[in-house]
């Protein structure tokens, strides 16, 4: 089993440069180590997670019918609700096992061309709350960036200003019961890297998140309730020339009690316009190349490789 570093939030959001300093360090290390990194003391109210978590949990449970009328086709998955089996892991066989809203970005740059989010008729609670949630992740995501800024030698805003105005996605996930006639070989989300630049994840009741390490094995990723969960993305890892890396992970079916699972994660994304501009490579890296490509292209080109096939 890793046991990936717990690092407290707390000591980066201090006036101490020295607590800020063993912050980026400590968490740098564990991205560049790991891919992954846990942080505790962060300032997202438990209490608002909580309250998101019951929301959720009620949306989720509402019949179809009502939960289509979420449904924001233009979005290509984006924006509103996400049926169950409407998305599969880039070079995936089957669909992953779970449904899931989205929830984006509620006054984007006015350059970046967004489509408005969709909310739940009749719950007010729903899109007061979870706004709310949004901007408190937004808000963590910016300073964790800052402080992966700082790791890598680069001035603060290097990253966090990329994400102001642009098209970071709240995702609320729900893995029902896996069904008994679910696909041979389907799992609640197959091995994928993200293609943000971190994701911040809030879980759930119950585990099941793995993540690939360099011993070429599967290990369970823990956390206490509480805690953040934070991976690099493929645009972070790009960014930094393959100083961070972004690492294959996934959510495995339960063993023994097949219960639902729910997770809040937010996928930390750039303006559509930003240059995603490599840094220069270390000396002796021998990855692949990256070259300069816009947040918008990549975004794009990444989404197109996960729909899941119409079945004929």
């Amino acid at each position: 089993m890793i046991e990936l570093p717990v690092v407290d939030y707390r000591l980066f959001a201090s006036d101490s440069l020295e607590d800020q300093r063993a912050f980026a360090t400590a968490f740098g290390d564990s991205l560049r180590t790991h891919g992954f990194g846990v942080v505790s003391g962060h300032p997202i109210a438990r209490e608002r997670i909580e309250r998101a978590f019951s929301l959720i949990e009620a949306f989720f449970a509402l019949p179809f019918s009502e939960k289509n009328q979420c449904l924001v086709p233009e979005s290509e998955g984006n924006r509103g609700y996400v049926p169950f089996g409407a998305e599969r892991a880039v070079g995936a066989r089957v669909a992953d096992l779970k449904e899931f809203f989205h929830v984006g970005q509620e006054r984007p740059a006015p350059s970046a061309n967004l489509l408005p989010n969709r909310w739940p008729a009749g719950s007010l609670a729903f899109r007061e709350e979870l706004s709310a949630l949004y901007l408190d992740f937004e808000r963590t995501a910016r300073g964790l960036l800052t402080a992966i800024a700082r790791y890598l030698g680069l001035a603060d805003d290097h990253f966090a200003s990329m994400i102001t105005g642009g098209d970071s996605i709240l995702r609320l996930i729900h893995y029902p019961p896996v069904p008994a006639d679910a696909p041979g070989g389907a799992i609640r989300a197959a091995a994928h890297e993200d293609i943000n630049l971190i994701t911040l994840l809030a879980e759930g009741s119950t585990g099941g998140l793995e993540l690939f390490a360099r011993d070429g094995q599967w290990h369970p990723v823990q956390s206490l309730r509480g805690h953040l969960v934070i991976n690099a993305g493929d645009m972070l890892q790009r960014a930094s020339h393959g100083r961070i890396r972004s690492t294959t992970h996934r959510v495995v079916n339960p063993k023994g009690d097949n219960r639902a699972r729910f997770s809040i994660p937010f996928f930390t994304h750039p303006r559509p316009d930003v240059v995603l501009a490599p840094m220069e490579p270390e000396p002796g890296y021998a990855g692949p190349a990256f070259s300069a490509i816009t947040a918008g292209d990549y975004l794009r080109e990444r989404l197109s490789a996960i729909k899941a096939p119409t079945e004929s």
